[in-house]
């Protein structure tokens, strides 16, 4: 069910993109209405869809603080991206911003990995996951690694997504191809850490 919660956003930015794409002039005369003239139909889909992934990620956040009355810093510095590149999307009508959001997100989390490892000392994924699973100091080592490189992998990805095929390829990558390409990493970790907190049992 969290997974889901945290998925929010991505599956309202796919379900309103593809329904204000099903229905061409409603969509634009909506985009029009609350973002000004000069929108060409064809942009009025992930304008829509970019605005309602804004209000889902407010909704969010404002549920997680009236559940647990405190937020994540990961949820606030993904409204903080997606409020600056969201909004410049909208404002300019230009969806290269929205495009880039997902990378900029990916190339955060990565370079705040490595720096607070190489800079700090201090494992972030090790400060995650100690409290469930314990492993060797070398193997939380790698793990933050491998999570870093993933992270900026995936940045990498979605711009060759974004800047190679269609639109619509980008947004339904967005929500299965990404949703899928992290679910195999943590599946592959999941192998890999198996053997190794077997060995700490034993």
């Amino acid at each position: 069910m969290k997974f889901l919660f945290d998925l929010l956003p991505v599956i309202l930015f796919f379900a309103t993109y593809k329904i204000a794409g099903s229905n061409p002039d409603a969509a634009h005369a909506l985009a029009v209405q609350w973002l000004g003239d000069g929108i060409a139909a064809t942009q009025a889909p992930i304008l829509i869809a970019t605005a309602a992934t804004i209000v889902a990620t407010f909704l969010q956040i404002a549920i997680v603080w009236l559940k647990h009355r405190k937020v994540d810093t990961m949820l606030w510095v993904s409204l903080a991206i997606i409020v600056v590149f969201g909004g410049a999307t909208l404002f300019f009508h230009n969806p290269t911003f929205i495009k880039w959001k997902p990378t900029a997100l990916y190339w955060l989390f990565g370079g705040v990995l490595l720096v607070s490892a190489g800079a700090f000392r201090r494992n972030l994924i090790r400060k995650m996951l100690e409290a469930q699973i314990q492993l060797p100091d070398a193997v939380w080592g790698r793990l933050n690694l491998a999570w870093s490189g993933f992270f900026v992998a995936m940045g990498v990805i979605n711009l060759y997504v974004a800047y190679s095929f269609s639109e619509e390829v980008w947004v339904n990558f967005k929500l299965f191809g990404a949703t899928g390409l992290m679910l195999a990493f943590v599946l592959a970790q999941g192998f890999y850490l198996s053997r190794h907190i077997e060995e700490e049992t034993n």
